[in-house]
C-alpha cells in the first residue's frame, strides 16, 4: 500500500506551533514594512530636498537610515530566516506548495532584496559625499526595489488565501496563481500600513532632533503621511474584506471574537488621533511616545491582524488544495497533484501516514488513547493546541460530560464528510474516531469520570 508522504508533526506543547510562527512573523512584518515604507519616503524626501534646496533634510534620511540598519535590516534579517525555519517545520507541505509555484518569483525577490540592502548602505553613508542629484537617483532605486520585494511577497501571501484565478487548478501557471482580486487589495492594505508604521517609527528618530524648526517640519511631514495612510488603510481594509472567499467570511463570523472589529477600529482611531496631535503640535512628538505607539500598534493592531489573516484562510494553508494539517484535499491537474482523501478513506489515517509508529497503525483496546493522541498530533495540532493554552485549545470544544461514543459520532459528522467549511476533511474510520474521542476525553474530564464513561461503553 502506498503511504501518504506526511512529515512528522512539530508539536510545541506550550503555546502551539502556530503562535511561534505568528510571533516571529509579526516582528518581521513590523521590521520589513517599516523599511519598505521608509524607502519610498526617503525617495520622495530626497527629491523634495533637491528641488527646494534643503540639504538639511538629508540629515533625517541619514539618521533614520542608520536606525533602520539595526531596526529593520539586522532584526529583519534575523526574523526572516526565523519565518522560513518555523513555517517549514510547522507546514512543510505548505512551503513546498509555495516553492513549487513561485520559485522564480522568490528568486527575483531575493535579487531585488540584495539591491535594497546595498541601496540603504549607499543612501546612508554617501549623504554629503556625492552630489544631491546622484543621491536622489539612488533613493529612487532604493525605494522602487524595496517596494518590488513587497509586491512579490504579497502575491505569494494572497495565493495562500486562494489562487489568483480559478483556472490555476486546471492549467497551472505562475501568473494564474499570482494575480487575483485579493492580491491588489492586500497590497493596498499593506502599503497603507507600511506608510503608517514608517511615520510612527520615524518619530523615534525625529524626537531626538535638537533643531526645533527642522524637527517641527519633519514631524508634520510624518504626521501628514500617517494621517493619509491611516485613512487609506481603513478603506483598503474594506476592499480586502470584499475579496475574501466564502470560507473566510464564515470563519470571521464564527471564529473571530466579537470584540475584534471594535478593537481594530479603536486602534485605527487611536493611531489617527496620534498623528493629528503630532501634526497640530509637533513639539509633542518625543522619542518615548513614538516608541510606545510603535508597541501599541504592533500588539493591538498588527498582531491581531496577522492572527486573523492566518485564521480566515482555514482550512487551507496554500492554494486551497493543501489542508492546514498537510493533507492534499483536492485534485490540481495543472500541477499534477491528486487528492489524498480517497486513500485515507480506503485505508485510514493511521495506516497511510508514513511516519506513524508501527504499533499505532491498528487501534486496539490497549493503545486506543495513544493512537488517539497520534491522530490529534497529526490531524489537529496544526490548528489546535492540545494543552490548555495556545491557539484554539482542542479541549475547549468538548466542555461538559460526554461519552466516548458521543464524541466519536460528533467527530465523524464534523470531519469525515468535509461538511464544516473551516475544518479539513478528515475521513476517520470508526476505530480512529473512537481513538481520537478517547484521547480528547483525557484532556477534558477528571480520571474517575472518564473511567466511568468508558466503562459504560
Amino acid at each position: 500500500m502506498d503511504m501518504i508522504g506526511l512529515y512528522p508533526t512539530w508539536f510545541e506543547p506550550g503555546i502551539g506551533s502556530g503562535w511561534v510562527v505568528g510571533l516571529i512573523a509579526t516582528a518581521h512584518v513590523l521590521f520589513s514594512h517599516t523599511s519598505v515604507g521608509a524607502a519610498i519616503f526617503f525617495a520622495w524626501l530626497a527629491n523634495y530636498a533637491h528641488r527646494h534646496q534643503r540639504p538639511e533634510l538629508l540629515e533625517f534620511i541619514r539618521r533614520y537610515g542608520l536606525f533602520l540598519l539595526v531596526f529593520s535590516y539586522v532584526l529583519g534579517s534575523i526574523t526572516g530566516p526565523g519565518i522560513w525555519y518555523s513555517t517549514t517545520v510547522a507546514s512543510p507541505r505548505g512551503i513546498s506548495a509555495l516553492i513549487h509555484s513561485f520559485v522564480w518569483m522568490w528568486a527575483a525577490e531575493w535579487v531585488f532584496f540584495i539591491i535594497e540592502v546595498v541601496g540603504v548602505y549607499m543612501l546612508v553613508y554617501l549623504v554629503g559625499k556625492i552630489d544631491i542629484k546622484t543621491h536622489t537617483r539612488l533613493s529612487l532605486i532604493f525605494g522602487l526595489t524595496s517596494y518590488t520585494t513587497m509586491l512579490v511577497i504579497v502575491g505569494i501571501l494572497s495565493f495562500m488565501m486562494w489562487p489568483g484565478k480559478a483556472e490555476w487548478h486546471q492549467a497551472g501557471g505562475v501568473l494564474n496563481a499570482f494575480y487575483g482580486p485579493n492580491t491588489f487589495a492586500q497590497l493596498g492594505m499593506r502599503t497603507a500600513f507600511m506608510f503608517a508604521i514608517t511615520a510612527v517609527v520615524g518619530g523615534i528618530v525625529v524626537g531626538r532632533f535638537k533643531d526645533a524648526e527642522l524637527k517641527n517640519d519633519i514631524a508634520r511631514k510624518l504626521a501628514l503621511l500617517g494621517i493619509v495612510a491611516t485613512l487609506v488603510g481603513a478603506a483598503m481594509l474594506q476592499w480586502y474584506l470584499a475579496t475574501l472567499p466564502e470560507s473566510a467570511e464564515v470563519v470571521m463570523e464564527n471564529r473571530l471574537p466579537d470584540y475584534f472589529p471594535v478593537a481594530l477600529m479603536a486602534v485605527i482611531g487611536g493611531t489617527l488621533a496620534y498623528f493629528l496631535l503630532t501634526w497640530v503640535q509637533p513639539r509633542a512628538l518625543v522619542s518615548a511616545a513614538a516608541g510606545v505607539m510603535t508597541v501599541v500598534i504592533t500588539v493591538f493592531g498588527l498582531w491581531p491582524e496577522e492572527v486573523a489573516r492566518e485564521s480566515i484562510r482555514k482550512p487551507w494553508v496554500a492554494g486551497q488544495y493543501v489542508y492546514s494539517n498537510q493533507v492534499v484535499g483536492v485534485d490540481v491537474p495543472g500541477m499534477g497533484v491528486k487528492s489524498e482523501i480517497p486513500k485515507i478513506e480506503a485505508h485510514g489515517f493511521l495506516k497511510t501516514h508514513i511516519f506513524m509508529p508501527e504499533h499505532l497503525r491498528t487501534v486496539t483496546e490497549a493503545n486506543r488513547v495513544e493512537a488517539g493522541q497520534a491522530l490529534a498530533l497529526t490531524a489537529c495540532a496544526n490548528c489546535h493546541s492540545l494543552s490548555a493554552t495556545g491557539m484554539r485549545p482542542l479541549r475547549k470544544y468538548f466542555a461538559g460530560s460526554h461519552t466516548e461514543s458521543e464524541v466519536a459520532e460528533y467527530l465523524k459528522a464534523a470531519l469525515s464528510g468535509g461538511n464544516t467549511i473551516y475544518m479539513p476533511q478528515i475521513p476517520l474510520n470508526d476505530e480512529e474516531a473512537r481513538a481520537l474521542a478517547a484521547y480528547i476525553l483525557t484532556t477534558t474530564q477528571p480520571a474517575e469520570v472518564k473511567a466511568v464513561a468508558i466503562a459504560k461503553e
